[in-house]
């Protein structure tokens, strides 16, 4: 059976007004990204990071989804035996907008993870000192469950494994700065590239299609190509 990965990046949920991971300058919301997403800074000033994203989690309570969302979600729920949809994001719009089975390759800015035992439990988008106890374990040392600099991805296991199967792979919203995706689309029969801007660090000519515009433009076009993929297991 042919499948399909749908993998996006930032780019997916700027236009729902959410501030993209890493400016030119290095900050993100005016921190200094090393000081607030790596495990250095985490070690040297616990309370700081913590509180960072408490901001972050707050941030995403009043965003929205966007067509590109509703794009994917409706792809996914039509077919989900066909569709694996991963995302590099920590926000929770694919889920707002109804996407069933969506996998964070880098985790939930409304997740803690218990330090001692491992769960995973869901906050909304309270502050974390109203959730300080883990609620498996009774232990205190709990954090955002996002994967910072410094810390293995345990899903990016999962993300390669996926790739072996796939016959089309869509990329929205990403700068390759990250994950190799120009690797990733070699590895596929068919692929999919909708930035914003072309990206030094992705080669757009091992992709079947790009489209360099806004996701929520490409989004009625990306659609159609998934739509004839599945109809004929070929895109034109």
């Amino acid at each position: 059976m042919s499948k399909i990965l749908i993998l996006s990046g930032a780019g997916l949920s700027a236009e729902s007004g959410i501030s993209t991971f890493r400016d030119s300058d290095g900050l993100w919301e005016n921190h200094d990204v090393m000081e607030v997403c790596s495990v250095e800074g985490f070690f040297r000033d616990r309370e700081k990071v913590l509180g960072f994203y408490d901001q972050r989690r707050k941030d995403i309570e009043d965003k929205e989804p966007n067509d590109a969302h509703f794009m994917i979600a409706e792809m996914k729920n039509k077919f989900p035996d066909k569709i694996t949809v991963m995302t590099q994001n920590v926000d929770n719009l694919l889920e707002r907008s109804d996407c069933a089975d969506v996998l964070h390759l880098h985790g939930q800015l409304t997740e803690l993870v218990c330090e001692m035992c491992g769960n995973i439990f869901d906050i909304g988008y309270r502050p974390i000192k109203e959730y300080s106890e883990c609620p498996e374990c009774q232990s205190h040392a709990v954090r955002h469950n996002v994967v910072m600099f410094g810390e293995a991805a345990p899903m990016y296991q999962r993300l390669y494994n996926e790739l072996m199967r796939t016959d089309l792979l869509v990329i929205i919203g990403t700068s390759g700065n990250v994950l190799p995706v120009s690797q990733f689309a070699s590895y596929t029969k068919y692929s999919i590239l909708n930035n914003l801007d072309e990206s030094w660090a992705i080669d757009n000519s091992v992709f079947t299609h790009t489209f360099y515009e806004k996701a929520t433009t490409a989004a009625p076009k990306i659609k159609q190509l998934i739509e004839q993929f599945i109809e004929t297991g070929a895109i034109s």
